[in-house]
């Protein structure tokens, strides 16, 4: 029995507990590491000896050993370390936090077995700007765009776009207040708006032409499987600019999509590009039927649109992949076939 081990955390939604369940299906085991839970509640050891790499995970009085597990799905790493304030001076903190991450990190860059998507690989989807470049290198159609922290710059670019100009963040999603997160969403700048932006001096934001809405698409891709859903945001006046607003309203109203052969061709070569096999993408159609690819989410929810099938075909395109059950669209470094084919 195949393991697979799965990194998230313990206020993760649903979507562990399904993809575990197709795990077991197809015959492999499922180990869950809630790293909001580590260092307090779990014990990560790395051990190389007599020519011997071995790894063990502590939990509860439960070890499992992680140098035989055949894949690893990185879903989540929220909170890594969480609680040590409770528990350590202020002083060690930052030191502690520094040494969590990069035995962390560095555990799950090492192993040597299939990722869905490496860590690293991740973070280098970080780049909105990158995955732009890419995405205009391939023939899509993007956006323009204005990623600055000049105000100078910014007002000409608002200026020269009468049609209108969203901002957007690249990376935070939430601003706490009072204790309380707030979600930042996609917003309309106007003009008299830029007699404010001076602050963009201290922190740089995306500037993007404001596009009509035919539809708006979420394209969920695992491996080789594309599973593509619109939703008419215009519907919902709060919806217009971001779905999200309304993204509980809305939670039911996402039906498939027929993509063009040649946009999934090139989602498909994208995916290849970056070597990972997950990824929730989004794209607007204008009312001329022109798609605009906005952004890759490397780890982007796909739970409710699971819902949304029969038997959650999305889980078990996760769990099939992970197992090998399912085309994979790249080989890890690790694998001996790279070695052989180098010789």
């Amino acid at each position: 029995m195949g393991k697979v081990l799965i990194i998230t955390h313990s206020q993760d939604n649903e979507c562990i507990d399904i993809v575990s369940e197709k795990i077991r299906k197809h015959g492999g085991e499922p180990i869950r590491f809630d790293v909001d839970e580590y260092p307090l509640k779990y014990n990560l050891s790395s051990c190389f000896e007599n020519g011997e790499w071995k790894i063990y995970l502590d939990h509860e009085g439960n070890r499992v050993g992680l140098h035989d597990i055949v894949a690893v799905w990185y879903r989540r790493s929220n909170n890594l370390g969480g609680n040590l304030s409770e528990v350590l001076e202020r002083e060690y903190l930052g030191s502690v936090y520094g040494e969590i991450r990069a035995t962390f990190f560095g555990f799950l860059e090492s192993l040597p077995c299939f990722q869905i998507g490496r860590y690293s690989k991740y973070r280098r989807l970080d780049s909105k700007e990158e995955q732009m470049r890419i995405a205009d290198f391939l023939g899509m159609k993007v956006p323009e765009t204005c990623i600055t922290n000049s105000p100078q710059e910014a007002k000409r670019f608002v200026r020269e776009h009468p049609k209108g100009v969203i901002t957007k963040m690249q990376s935070s999603f939430a601003i706490e207040r009072n204790g309380v997160e707030n979600v930042v969403f996609t917003n309309l700048i106007k003009e008299e708006d830029l007699d404010e932006i001076e602050t963009l001096q201290y922190c740089p934001m995306q500037f993007q032409e404001k596009l009509e809405k035919k539809v708006e698409l979420r394209i969920t891709i695992v491996g080789d499987a594309v599973f593509a859903f619109e939703i008419d945001s215009q519907k919902l006046d709060n919806a217009k600019l971001d779905w999200r607003r309304e993204g509980v309203e809305l939670l039911r109203d996402w039906i498939p999509y027929e993509l063009p052969s040649d946009l999934k061709d090139k989602l498909l070569q994208m995916m290849d590009m970056y070597e990972i096999n997950y990824g929730a993408i989004d794209v607007i159609v204008t009312p001329d039927d022109d798609y605009y690819f906005l952004e890759i989410n490397s780890a982007g929810e796909f739970f409710w649109l699971d819902r949304l099938m029969e038997n959650n075909p999305i889980s078990e395109q996760i769990a099939k992949v992970l197992l090998g059950k399912a085309n994979r669209r790249y080989t890890p470094v690790f694998d001996k076939n790279n070695i052989e084919s180098l010789a």
